[in-house]
């Protein structure tokens, strides 16, 4: 039964005599995987993928009906149109879906699973994406049951993978209406007046704006208002309208996020002046009733389902001191229950000082999307960026976002390895806008995926692939103009086909094993496993050189806003150096010198090609020459990706 209020839950039933799955030693350790809970799977696919036994599955029964896209006569087999207009409401993902393809997800080499946002939407929305919540306390049924969130959750244990949720604090859905249905826009903080609670999303707000009495209006319960009871209360809402000025103190504190509506956190500094000094927000902070209700909803989901992680939603829109008394009092509780690292990852915007400054005060475990990384990883793999400088305190290119911590007050080399969460495709993309995957803007683009995931895969912090990356979808919006309404749908394809698969196809699954990208990323993820300096060594970009001479050596740069070259970089953990190198030449393949570590790796050293693009590569052996210090001398096949060791 669906607790009313947060009264009603027997935490003492729910926790006795449980054994909870503890947190991994690091989470540098992890390879995440992003999914939108809608767009994955229905568990009706049948073909190209084993399961959990690695069995294959067939269509041994009437329930698989969803056979293997196959690019020769599915590529364009729907109406455009009606392709469209589908994908911009529920497609049909479920629970069952992704349970059905954990040993999918294992073998990929997968460990931890980041699901969007499963809870209760309102009702007759759209909002397959999940941050339109209507009822903290229950799942939406379209993904299922709080039973069968259960059921995956403890699957993917025995699979050796975690499941992180995205959760929102920050706001609930569009739950009540302002009078006349107006949309009213943030003003100087004034508060507008509420017409009262919705019974749906199309409803101006007929019940009334406080506690909803079920015997007065029984039809309240569960699919009208906003529950669990505590957030009926006119007292848990600022009630301030949409924000506008999206970097304006503190109207993106306080506004509505769009439709969404913004929950009351507490009193804090309102004063623009102060708005660079987070100590003193965070010190003169006092915590409100309904940010302890989200406190007690999102400890009921870890102790209820066995959940590893939190990722937080627009942490930007929170203030510090609601984040790190949220924070504080979560790690607490995940302690109590044997989950002493349970992490929470903010989505945290602003620059990498910020990212810093809001970890170190806050207690956030991570921060996810610092300094444009997906931005910075797509175009360097491209060569349309510059890879960094060491020998400059510039942060221009993406290896200088980990280098030198001491700019950061931080006493290791190692501190943004287990801190950031590295990505290059998402599923928001704020700021472009006609929005595309890694593999959509060209037709060239699928050519740098090995590229890109080397770097994701190998580089420091804590690896997050986005679903259907491995399919190497190329989900982009092409159209010409200014009209880029729903254009982050073109982001969210189906997985399992549905009525939006890529390539403008339906009903055509991607779930391919055989894909050359799956075998990329399973192959280089299983090399990560068996080397720890590729998860949490030291990292140093290396200079190159296309002779060898003692004067040709250099970090490559973009000429003429090009760089086809070769990026190497190096991960050191104790007395192992491992050399990782892209080519970001699609047509060639290059031969290189690249500087190693001297006192590591002297002239006359033996190192051996672990992984390459070029399967004849792997096992060639090359000897460190006195160049530079020590160098040794690589071929990196076009687009492609090395490691040696």
């Amino acid at each position: 039964m669906i607790e009313q209020s947060l009264q009603d839950i027997d935490w003492a039933k729910l926790i006795k005599g449980r054994a909870y799955y503890p947190s991994p030693a690091t989470w540098e350790d992890e390879v995440l995987y992003f999914l939108f809970v809608d767009r994955f799977s229905d568990g009706k696919e049948f073909g190209g993928f084993s399961n959990l036994q690695g069995r294959g599955v067939n269509r041994s029964t009437t329930k698989r009906s969803t056979p293997l896209f196959d690019v020769n006569t599915d590529v364009g087999n729907a109406d455009r149109t009606t392709w469209f207009e589908a994908v911009k409401t529920w497609c049909g993902g479920t629970f069952a879906g992704i349970k059905d393809k954990l040993g999918y997800l294992k073998r990929l080499g997968i460990t931890a699973i980041w699901l969007s946002p499963i809870f209760r939407q309102v009702t007759g929305s759209d909002d397959y994406h999940g941050y339109g919540i209507q009822n903290f306390l229950d799942v939406d049924p379209h993904f299922g049951t709080r039973e069968e969130l259960k059921t995956l959750v403890e699957a993917a244990h025995n699979a050796g993978i975690r499941i992180i949720l995205d959760i929102i604090l920050n706001h609930a859905g569009n739950v009540f209406a302002y009078n006349d249905n107006h949309r009213y826009f943030y003003f100087e903080g004034r508060q507008w007046p509420v017409a009262g609670f919705r019974t749906d999303q199309s409803d101006p707000g007929s019940l009334p704006f406080l506690v909803v009495d079920t015997q007065v209006n029984p039809q309240a319960w569960p699919e009208q208002a906003v529950w669990p009871r505590e957030f009926q209360l006119p007292e848990a809402w600022t009630q301030q309208g949409e924000i506008r000025g999206w970097d304006s103190f503190p109207e993106y504190l306080d506004g509505d996020f769009l439709s969404l509506k913004e929950i009351y956190h507490g009193q804090a500094i309102k004063d623009p002046a102060s708005a660079w000094d987070v100590q003193r927000r965070i010190r003169e902070f006092q915590p409100a009733a309904p940010l302890s209700h989200l406190i007690d909803v999102y400890k009921f989901w870890m102790a209820y389902a066995d959940i590893d992680g939190y990722r937080i939603d627009t942490v930007k829109h929170m203030e510090p001191g609601a984040v790190r008394f949220f924070a504080n009092a979560i790690h607490e509780f995940a302690a109590s229950l044997g989950k002493e690292h349970f992490y929470l990852i903010g989505e945290i915007t602003g620059g990498r000082a910020n990212a810093v400054n809001i970890l170190n005060t806050t207690g956030l475990d991570a921060a996810l999307g610092i300094n444009d990384i997906p931005d910075k990883l797509e175009n360097l793999a491209k060569g349309w960026r510059s890879p960094g400088d060491p020998r400059t305190e510039t942060q221009e290119g993406y290896f200088d976002l980990f280098r030198n911590s001491l700019l950061d007050q931080k006493n290791s080399h190692q501190w943004f390895g287990k801190h950031v969460v590295t990505m290059f495709d998402d599923h928001d993309q704020v700021g472009v806008q006609h929005k595309y995957r890694f593999c959509g803007d060209r037709s060239d683009s699928h050519k740098f995926l090995p590229a890109v995931l080397g770097l994701n895969l190998t580089t420091v912090g804590i690896p997050c692939l986005y679903y259907g990356t491995e399919q190497a979808f190329n989900g982009a919006d092409h159209r010409e103009g200014q009209d880029d309404s729903y254009s982050d749908v073109f982001l969210r394809e189906c997985l399992f086909g549905g009525p939006f698969g890529s390539l403008q196809s339906t009903e055509r699954h991607f779930f391919n094993e055989q894909h050359s990208a799956y075998r990329l990323i399973q192959e280089v993820c299983a090399l990560r496993r068996r080397h720890i300096a590729l998860r949490r060594g030291r990292q140093y970009l290396r200079s190159v050189s296309a002779t060898g001479n003692a004067d040709d050596f250099h970090y490559p740069q973009p000429l003429g806003g090009q760089l086809r070259w070769v990026v190497a970089w190096s991960r050191i953990f104790a007395d192992q150096e491992y050399l990782c190198a892209i080519n970001t030449d699609a047509k060639k393949q290059l031969r290189m010198w690249v500087t190693i570590d001297q006192a590591l790796n002297p002239a006359g050293k033996k190192l051996t090609c672990l992984f390459s693009t070029k399967p004849s590569q792997k096992g060639l052996q090359v000897r460190s020459k006195a160049k530079n210090g020590s160098t040794i001398q690589i071929t990196v096949p076009a687009a492609g990706f090395v490691v040696y060791h």
